[in-house]
């Protein structure tokens, strides 16, 4: 698969010819009003080609009459790095944040909603096997979480990979394609089958941590330990009640701050504090930490997510 230029160029027929010469033939529908613009960026490594899209919110289908026509076959994961996306193919549907990723194959229709959400572009890392696709529809379309497990050390092994211009070609970059996408692979098969629910009373237990947690967001010192002490549980046993959700608690807890976090700067409430009270009263009594963190989950510095949605919505 030869790899294409880096090119950028604004109107939907010009778009649509650029995603088909780096990847494959799709219908794009713009969101919005405004001008059509993206760019798209890509090298290869073996037979794994490497790209970087940023554009405007549309959607991007790969209709049933361009899989038939373009028999391009490919396996894709496509990794947010910036905004919201949606995607659908084999009678299912997920949804992605920033650092989730999901597998998908051009043989089949499929559908991108991307949304650069508060900013105005979303940003995408394709990864594309040139060999023909072979992997399980049952794998296709399901969201790997891109925090936290397997799933978020590949992500963050993806994103580098992405990033990094000094990767082997040839032959080690075969190798390296072919034990990427075997892993990424092995990742989905869990998300493939259904995770047996909690008990009655792990689930009571949980509800009632949640609500203790979205209460005591502002304490600096909500860890773990006060946790599973106000519940009269062992931390091991606070751990082992939020294994089957994916997550840890201090991933959890980390979260629901940010997310707080997030609600309160869009509101007019607290519209004239300065970043910093809104970060201590989330939990978070270092603004550089509480900075840092924000702009990793959401794309942006606290100051501008404030700025872009000023008035509320």
């Amino acid at each position: 698969m030869p790899t294409p230029p880096s090119t950028r160029c604004t109107g939907v027929r010009p778009w649509q010819d650029l995603l088909g010469e780096h990847f494959v033939d799709l219908d794009v529908h713009p969101a919005t009003d405004g001008p059509l613009a993206g760019e798209v960026r890509s090298r290869a490594v073996g037979s794994l080609q490497l790209s970087s899209v940023r554009s405007v919110d549309q959607h991007a289908v790969r209709t049933p009459g361009l899989a038939r026509a373009d028999e391009r076959s490919y396996v894709q994961v496509g990794l947010v790095e910036r905004g919201v996306a949606r995607v659908r193919q084999d009678g299912r549907e997920c949804r992605l944040g920033p650092g989730d990723y999901v597998l998908y194959e051009t043989a089949r229709p499929f559908t991108w909603e991307l949304s650069g959400g508060p900013g105005p572009e979303w940003s995408l890392l394709v990864l594309t096997w040139s060999r023909p696709a072979a992997t399980a529809p049952a794998l296709t379309a399901r969201r790997m979480d891109g925090s936290t497990g397997l799933t978020g050390v590949l992500s963050r092994m993806m994103t580098d990979l992405l990033r990094s211009e000094d990767v082997v070609g040839g032959d080690p970059g075969d190798r390296l394609a072919a034990e990427l996408l075997d892993l990424v692979t092995t990742a989905a098969g869990p998300a493939a089958r259904p995770v047996t629910g909690p008990s009655r009373g792990e689930a009571a237990l949980l509800t009632a941590v949640r609500a203790y947690v979205e209460e005591h967001l502002a304490d600096p010192d909500l860890d773990p330990a006060a946790i599973a002490a106000a519940h009269f549980v062992s931390v091991r046993q606070l751990h082992r009640l939020f294994a089957g959700q994916q997550e840890t608690v201090s991933r959890y807890v980390r979260h629901r701050r940010l997310e707080r976090a997030r609600e309160e700067l869009a509101g007019r409430g607290a519209r004239d504090l300065p970043v910093s009270a809104v970060a201590r009263r989330c939990g978070f009594p270092d603004p550089t930490v509480f900075g840092r963190a924000f702009r990793a989950a959401y794309g942006m510095t606290p100051s501008r997510y404030r700025g872009l949605t000023a008035g509320g919505w």
